[in-house]
């Protein structure tokens, strides 16, 4: 198995349609958990999505409390602005949930509360509140399986464009 992305009751259908995409080219689930702020048949996610959205592994939980019995609390790691700690200590393991509040709200404070040793930010020395929710996914989730050293696509040489270059000759004397 490998990690697993959750999103809080999200509002805005591209960004959910992107993070879809982003959970599709990493290959880990995709939790979202009701209300959501949209129809999962809408024009706008399927756009975001591209034609990646019926490849998702996704996984919908009718609320919170539904989440939270399918999903073991020691598995999730929380993401928000308003967290103390730094993304990069999370304790990632293989079967981690990255859960994720929604683009209006963050992460519920309850959360927060209940969960201090488990929630984590992303720095942010410039000035601004929070990151767009589809790059702070993208960010963690990468930190996560660079960290757990899941291997990507075998690398392969960079495709020549244009001319083929010849090694220089040395010259001589």
């Amino acid at each position: 198995m490998t990690l697993h992305v959750a999103l809080i009751c999200p509002q805005i259908p591209p960004n959910t349609g992107n993070i879809a995409r982003l959970c599709v080219g990493a290959d880990v689930p995709l939790h979202l958990i009701e209300p959501l702020g949209f129809r999962l048949d809408q024009t706008a996610v399927k756009r975001a999505g591209i034609d990646h959205w019926e490849k998702v592994d996704l996984w919908v939980h009718p609320n919170w409390f539904r989440f939270r019995d399918a999903i073991s609390r020691d598995r999730c790691l929380y993401f928000s602005a308003n967290a103390e700690r730094d993304y990069r200590e999370a304790p990632f393991s293989t079967n981690s949930v990255l859960v994720f509040g929604n683009e209006t709200d963050g992460m519920p404070a309850k959360i927060l509360e209940k969960h201090p040793e488990r929630c984590f930010r992303i720095p942010m020395p410039g000035d601004v509140r929070s990151l767009n929710l589809a790059n702070a996914v993208s960010v963690v989730l990468y930190e996560g399986l660079r960290k757990l050293g899941i291997p990507g696509e075998p690398e392969k040489s960079a495709p020549r464009r244009g001319r083929s270059r010849r090694p220089r000759r040395k010259k001589s004397g």
